[in-house]
This record gives C-alpha cells, sequence and structure tokens, in this order.
C-alpha cells in the first residue's frame, strides 16, 4: 500500500508532519480529516515536490535588513478605525461559524485589501500557528490593538466566549466611532465657517481696501474719512504691513500650543478648558461620559477583573480629568471601598450617572447599570449635538454678516459723502 507525507494543522492550529498508508491521495487526505486535522500538503512518498532553492540565510536577512531601511519610513503603519471593526466582526463571525481561529485567520488575510491590516493578520496567524495565544499576538502589535483590545481577547480566551467577545468589540468600536464623528460634526462646522470668515476678512483688507483708500484720496482732497472708515483702513495697512507676522504668530500659537500640550501640567489645563469651555464644554463632558461608562461596562461585562479594567478605562479616557477620576476609583476600590465616593468628589460626573451607578453596585448589576448609562449619553449627544448646530448656524451666520458688513459700511460712508458733495455742487 502506498505512503504518503503529508504536513496537516490540528484544531489548535498547530501544525504537524508525518506518514500515512492509504489506497490514494484522496484517501489519505480523508483519514486526516477523520482524525481532526487540516491537511496542508500530502504528497506519495518519495516523489514530493523538491525543495526550491534558497539563498544563504545571512544572505536573506541581509537582503530583508537593507529592505526594511530602504522602505519602512514610507510604509503606513496604522489603520483606520473602521477597518479595525470590520475585521473584529468577520474574525467573530467566522469564529461563530465553527472555524479554527488560524483557518478564520487564514481566510480573512486573504480577501483583506488594506495591506497593512493583512501584513498583520499574516503575522497573527504565524503566531499562532507557533504557539502563542491570540492575545499575546494581538499585543505584539501595539499600534493596531490597543489595551483593550487585547485584555478584552484574554478575558474571551479564558472563559471559552472569544466569539461573543470579539461581537462585543465590534459593537463597541461602533458605538465609540459614531459618538467620535458626531462630536467631528458639531466641531467641523464652525470651524468651517470662521476659516472662510477670516479668509474673506483677509482678502478685503489686502486687497480691496488699499484701493479704495487711493479712491477717497483723490477724490476727497484731503478730506477726513468718516471714523469706521479710518478704523477699517488702519486695520487693512496693518494687515498688510505685517502679513509675515501674523503669520508666523499664528504658527508660534500652534508651536506653543503643542508643546505645552505635551507637558503633564499643560495636558490638565487643556482637558479642564475642553470640559468648562462655553457650547462645547458640554458636549466634551457627555461624549467622555459615555466612553467611560461603555469601556467599563465592555470590559467587565467581558470577563476582565475590574481592577485591571479600571486601569485600561483609564489610559483610554481621552481627557486627563477624567482620567484622574477614574484613577481615584481604581484606588478606592483596591481598598475595599465603594466606586461612588470617588466619582462623586471628582465634581465631573453628574449626579445622575453617580445615581445609577450606585443603584448597579448595590443590586450587583454594575456593568449592566454602565452600560445603560453609555446608552443613555448617547442619546445626550445626539441633543447635545442637534442643540449645538441649530444654535452654531444664526451665531456664525451672524458674526459673517457683522464682519463683511463692517467693512461693506465703511467702504460706501466716504462715496455718500462725495456723491452728496456733488449734488450739492450741481
Amino acid at each position: 500500500m502506498p505512503r504518503y507525507t503529508y504536513v496537516a494543522l490540528d484544531a489548535r492550529g498547530q501544525e504537524s508532519s508525518g506518514v500515512i498508508e492509504a489506497e490514494s491521495q484522496n484517501d489519505a487526505v480523508g483519514q486526516l480529516r477523520q482524525s481532526g486535522y487540516f491537511p496542508k500538503s500530502i504528497a506519495e512518498e518519495g516523489k514530493g515536490p523538491k525543495p526550491k532553492t534558497k539563498a544563504p540565510a545571512k544572505a536573506q536577512a541581509g537582503l530583508k535588513k537593507d529592505l526594511k531601511i530602504n522602505i519602512s519610513f514610507l510604509q503606513k503603519k496604522t489603520i483606520k478605525p473602521k477597518t479595525l471593526m470590520i475585521f473584529t466582526r468577520q474574525l467573530a463571525t467566522l469564529i461563530d461559524a465553527g472555524l479554527p481561529l488560524l483557518r478564520g485567520l487564514t481566510v480573512l488575510a486573504k480577501q483583506e485589501p488594506d495591506p497593512v491590516l493583512k501584513g498583520v493578520i499574516n503575522n497573527l496567524a504565524e503566531s499562532v500557528q507557533g504557539g502563542s495565544t491570540f492575545s499575546d499576538s494581538l499585543g505584539g502589535n501595539p499600534k493596531i490593538f490597543n489595551k483593550l483590545y487585547v485584555n478584552m481577547v484574554k478575558a474571551g480566551e479564558l472563559g471559552g466566549v472569544l466569539e461573543l467577545v470579539l461581537l462585543r468589540l465590534a459593537e463597541f468600536q461602533e458605538k465609540a466611532q459614531k459618538i467620535k464623528n458626531k462630536v467631528v460634526a458639531a466641531m467641523f462646522y464652525p470651524i468651517i465657517v470662521l476659516v472662510i470668515a477670516i479668509v474673506i476678512l483677509a482678502f478685503l483688507l489686502v486687497f480691496i481696501v488699499p484701493k479704495f483708500e487711493a479712491i477717497f484720496a483723490d477724490m476727497l482732497g484731503g478730506k477726513p474719512l468718516p471714523a469706521l472708515t479710518q478704523f477699517v483702513i488702519g486695520a487693512s495697512n496693518m494687515v498688510k504691513n505685517n502679513s509675515l507676522v501674523i503669520v508666523g504668530g499664528i504658527v508660534l500659537l500652534i508651536i506653543l500650543y503643542k508643546i505645552i500640550g505635551r507637558t503633564a501640567k499643560g495636558v490638565q489645563v487643556i482637558d479642564n478648558v475642553k470640559l468648562k469651555a462655553p457650547l462645547f464644554g458640554d458636549l466634551t463632558r457627555k461624549s467622555s461620559i459615555s466612553r467611560f461608562t461603555r469601556t467599563l461596562g465592555t470590559l467587565v461585562t467581558s470577563g476582565v477583573p475590574i481592577l485591571q479594567a479600571l486601569n485600561i478605562t483609564r489610559e483610554t479616557a481621552g481627557n486627563v480629568i477624567i482620567a484622574d477620576a477614574i484613577g481615584k476609583v481604581h484606588d478606592s476600590v483596591k481598598e475595599g471601598e465603594s466606586i461612588v465616593q470617588p466619582l462623586e468628589a471628582s465634581g465631573v460626573f453628574p449626579p445622575m450617572v453617580i445615581s445609577m451607578i450606585d443603584v448597579g453596585e448595590e443590586t450587583g448589576q454594575l456593568p449592566e447599570m454602565l452600560l445603560k448609562v453609555a446608552e443613555v449619553y448617547d442619546d445626550e449627544v445626539d441633543n447635545a449635538v442637534a442643540g449645538l448646530t441649530s444654535l452654531l448656524e444664526p451665531i456664525m451666520i451672524v458674526f459673517l454678516a457683522v464682519v463683511v458688513g463692517t467693512i461693506v459700511i465703511a467702504l460706501f460712508l466716504p462715496l455718500i459723502s462725495i456723491i452728496t458733495g456733488m449734488q450739492a455742487q450741481s
């Protein structure tokens, strides 16, 4: 009976090889599958393909190193949140359908259009095939998978509910991205209008007003101009003569903001201003509370220990003031105390949130209550965005009208004087 050499994967994704006796190659495949193996290659003993000639290991290593040095700085190393969300949901669906983890990663790698994620998935598959756990493999790619992702997967592996945890992760990413998009959309409109107003103002002051100034000098013959016109012409001369200084000042302010934002004290001041800023402060606070409660609730529901979950939530809070409050909650829980007191003492969280968390803690349903608070504040963010947009639209329209209207009136006042003088002469 013929003998066949094979390379196959077991249910855990471990690769094994050996020799099997079978009547044909198809029979050998059937025997392996009945034994719980997934064949990768089968060939009759002594008739398998000859291994391809490879360059010496040192030469290959040197070539790879040179290539990495030459092109690594050109390669993108991150992916979009939406791409990661789709990968998470697809992997959860494949595992839920009964595919082994390694097979699911292989399938996703073949169809993934994003080159960065494709390479990461291939690395994950190799790592899992080499005997590493999925969570450890994910931890080797911190720029793609944050601590929240890695720890939730680890909890899912320990609890044997990896597909459920991946589905929760996908839902978490979808809702977090939805909230982020709404906040960005709310801030995008006024910023665009403000930029347009500044461009129009600069254009009028640099190109239009100086031409009118020359006309007024010729036609008025040195007569004094109205105060508003003098103010606009003075502003025009200042902008025209000091344009480089103004641009340099704006660039310097941006650099200064970046430098301050890299210091602990500076970040604290900036984040505090974000929470207390008029109009936008309330929206920032509500989105931060939604992120905190959803992250902590999702982690605890997935089986991550509360202290570890609080540490992860603190690192992903996105606001130093909120992160400090979460840190105090962690210390309180570590000492065996309630989660409510430090939240209340921070002054960041509204009484309604504190009351709901208190009820959840007393009834033993803290994770469910945290997710409920997140849903409530998702609706609050929706309402805040709608209210902010409806309020900002008339404010920005009035602002544009005042800026442009002031310049137009200032330029027409001398013209009215000139026309009146010409009518009096006639």
